[in-house]
């Protein structure tokens, strides 16, 4: 059971196998894990899933999460098994079950958390089971973070984004006339001149800070890749509105910072919605069409894909029978 558990290859299928396989070794009443992202700058939780004696899996779709943050400290046990990265037992839960907490973490933080209520609390054996069986899980997430991580930056990488982007197609199927979701790419303006001027160890610091500012700006659930170079992804959900804020304050913020020995350095951003039946390819050459027309009129720019076709600042041609974006 451990060896099927541990054969996923992807983070939300792991999680969803750790889960169930817990649930049934330890006759719990309920088994829920969650993970643990940092959210500019405040820990916040988010369910994954969660089984129950009363039948059926909730807290995600398809691996998918549909729950929002929840602050840390909303929860006591929670924080306290965060800050001692060590398990915490509850006398009695909510419902009269025994609840025992804990935390999965690597050697800096910890990552996640996993509830488990059963009737009269987990025994000493059953307790040492799951530590265990964390302990291999964490190695695996290591394994998986190897394979799908930028060395340089610690982003997820672009062949991460490819095998991933069914999920995106899931939640552009189920968001509403209002909530989309939106894939932003992202260029640093002018970063040969970084390199050919300050080289390449500084054009690597750049590429660090401007990774470090994406994370810092932007919301703990929002998805952020490598693509190569000096060029970046980011995946959120959000209404039209939401979504131009939201990167027009990380160009700000980009902007305004002080680089050392280099001073001020810019993005552009172009963006556009992720369609149900939208292929990596499409979503990224339309965000990149927007990108081009910030670049051409002056860089340091946001722009939306959607709103320059509707004022009729791009085209689009057809050819071929497939729509070319220039």
């Amino acid at each position: 059971m451990v060896a099927e558990t541990t054969a996923h290859r992807d983070r939300d299928s792991l999680d969803v196998a750790v889960a169930r396989l817990l649930f049934d070794l330890c006759d719990a009443l309920r088994v829920a894990l969650y993970r643990v992202v940092d959210d500019q700058g405040r820990l916040r939780v988010q369910r994954r899933v969660a089984f129950t004696a009363t039948g059926g899996e909730e807290g995600s779709q398809d691996g998918v999460a549909v729950e929002k943050l929840a602050p840390l400290d909303e929860c006591p046990s929670w924080a306290e098994c965060v800050l001692l990265q060590d398990v915490v037992h509850l006398a009695s839960a909510a419902d009269g079950a025994e609840r025992t907490v804990f935390p999965l973490h690597d050697e800096t933080s910890v990552f996640g958390l996993l509830e488990i209520d059963t009737q009269d609390g987990l025994r000493p054996r059953e307790a040492g089971l799951v530590c265990s069986l964390l302990r291999i899980v964490r190695n695996h997430v290591a394994l998986l973070d190897y394979g799908e991580r930028d060395t340089l930056t610690g982003l997820l990488n672009r062949k991460t984004f490819e095998s991933s982007f069914g999920k995106l197609l899931q939640l552009a199927v189920r968001g509403t006339e209002r909530q989309g979701c939106w894939l932003g790419v992202i260029d640093i303006d002018n970063f040969k001149l970084v390199n050919d001027r300050h080289g390449h160890l500084f054009g690597d610091e750049v590429l660090l800070l401007v990774s470090r500012l994406m994370r810092d700006t932007l919301r703990g659930v929002d998805r952020l890749f490598r693509f190569g170079g000096e060029e970046f992804v980011v995946v959120l959900d959000a209404t039209a509105e939401g979504a131009l804020a939201a990167f027009e304050r990380l160009r700000a913020v980009v902007a305004e910072y002080r680089f050392p020995q280099i001073g001020t350095v810019t993005i552009s951003l172009g963006f556009t919605q992720v369609l149900p039946n939208d292929s990596p390819a499409a979503a990224v050459e339309r965000a990149d069409a927007a990108l081009f027309h910030a670049k051409r009129n002056g860089r340091n720019q946001a722009h939306g894909h959607e709103r320059l076709i509707a004022d009729g600042l791009l085209v689009t041609k057809v050819m071929n029978a497939e729509a070319e974006l220039f």
